[in-house]
């Protein structure tokens, strides 16, 4: 006769977490609330392979061509990661060395970048290159408005001038800073600011012209040389002196390797400050970014805040407070690990796989290149006019995502918002033989979709494409 143990159901729940088989665990084989507090603990192994699933839906990151925010560390880089996961990078007084570091890093920028004397620049890390930005202009509307008081004038509303191209982010700064945006619009003739009809934009209430190093549309670096001619000119004119801020976002992690004898930064003496994401072409993982001023005198004084309750006399220059200051060492590592000649390396490949790339799209009958990569590696194209009224490249984005690529489509800036464009992000990681594998995806996308007899029905379109 055939034994069978009983067991309680209700015991099942309390075994060791080794004698339950995975997904069958309490939790796992039963749904977690969604927006309140479960009302127990659960085991962690059951509260991370929750978390884990979920992210698991989650695009894959590699062929997300999409974002220029990088996606790929090397192990050593993962393993220090993790060990610095706690500073917070506020607290100079209890991580000085952290702190030191975070100053070499900004030194090798301003020495990248060209400054006169870098042991007289001033710069600090930041949350991304969208506080860096607006941290850059802070300090030109606070200089403008000292310089008004000083000389007994008024301090009316202070304008910016920047192309309609211009990166979200300088949108906010304008709106939550109570500054007035004045968007030189782009144009067939002018596709990026270039100092054409500055002066009908310029006034006394000007703070600054920020030029875009990388326009988020279509990878092109706008020419500070030629912004800053026309600013000279409108000096001599008026009497105006209007500084420079340069967005190098991502530019300015790529020019000083790909382009060394393009003047653009500190060389270009109307610069005062630049901003670049250490999380996009910097090579680190999100979230890092710098502002760098070509000398102290440059960012106010009043702007600095003195913290003494973290232990000592802290100065700060910052819209965030708490932060990760992993990411200051992971800069750190990078520019150890890879020096000029690695970064160099780095970029060319990446300009390398842009360039052949665009020159594919580019030859196909299908499309017309807005852009090649040849400046940052990012390019742009747009449908061939008259190719078809059967398809756009929202279906090919939609075509693409279903094989797992992220390549959005969207419109250019007003006075050109009529047409759209696809754009390829390469970053570190997107490989010739990725590459490939995406034009082969792209070609049998676009042999389907001209395959169609009838029109494809129209997706819903947004400007929600990332920067």
């Amino acid at each position: 006769m055939e034994h069978h143990l009983k067991v309680d159901r209700n015991d099942v729940a309390d075994l060791p977490v080794s004698a339950n088989p995975l997904f069958t665990r309490r939790g796992e084989a039963t749904e977690f609330p969604r927006f309140t507090l479960p009302e127990t603990e659960s085991l962690p192994e059951t509260a991370y392979q929750i978390v884990h699933d979920e992210a698991m839906l989650d695009g894959n990151a590699r062929q997300n061509l999409a974002t220029f925010v990088g996606t790929w560390m090397d192990d050593h880089a993962n393993r220090l990661y993790l060990e610095s996961a706690d500073k917070n990078m506020i607290d100079k007084d209890e991580y000085p060395q952290t702190a030191a570091i975070e100053t070499r890093c900004w030194t090798m920028l301003a020495n990248l970048w060209n400054a006169p004397d870098a042991t007289k620049a001033i710069g600090t890390s930041t949350i991304g290159s969208s506080e860096a930005a607006m941290l850059g202009g802070m300090a030109l509307k606070r200089r403008w408005a000292e310089r008004r008081k000083a000389e007994g004038k008024p301090v009316g509303t202070p304008n910016l001038i920047m192309s309609s191209a211009v990166q979200v982010c300088w949108e906010k700064f304008c709106n939550y800073f109570e500054i007035e945006p004045r968007y030189v619009p782009i144009s067939e003739e002018h596709p990026v600011l270039d100092g054409h009809d500055l002066a009908s934009y310029v006034d006394e209430n000007t703070i600054g012209v920020v030029p875009i190093m990388g326009v988020t549309y279509t990878g092109a670096y706008e020419p500070v040389t030629k912004i800053a001619a026309a600013l000279d000119e409108i000096q001599a004119n008026t009497g105006l002196d209007i500084p420079i801020h340069v967005d190098a976002a991502s530019g300015g992690a790529i020019a000083p390797f790909l382009q060394p004898d393009l003047e653009w930064d500190f060389r270009v003496d109307r610069v005062a400050s630049i901003n670049m994401s250490g999380h996009k072409y910097g090579l680190v993982y999100p979230g890092i970014g710098w502002v760098v001023w070509r000398d102290a005198s440059l960012l106010p004084e009043s702007l600095v805040f003195r913290v003494s309750y973290l232990g000592g006399d802290m100065p700060t220059f910052a819209i965030n407070f708490s932060r990760p200051g992993a990411q200051v060492l992971l800069q750190y590592y990078q520019f150890l690990r890879l020096g000029f000649e690695g970064y160099r390396a780095v970029q060319q490949n990446c300009q390398d796989v842009a360039l052949s790339l665009s020159s594919q799209i580019g030859a196909m009958d299908q499309f017309v290149l807005r852009s090649d990569g040849s400046d940052i590696p990012v390019f742009a194209w747009q449908l061939a006019p008259g190719h078809s009224e059967n398809w756009n490249l929202h279906h090919l984005s939609t075509q693409l995502r279903e094989r797992g690529w992220q390549v959005p489509a969207y419109p250019l800036p007003d006075d050109l918002a009529d047409q759209w464009v696809q754009r390829i992000v390469v970053r570190n990681g997107l490989s010739h033989d990725l590459a490939d594998l995406l034009m082969r995806d792209l070609r049998s996308s676009v042999e389907y979709l001209d395959s169609l007899d009838t029109p494809m029905p129209t997706p819903h379109a947004t400007r929600g494409f990332h920067h």
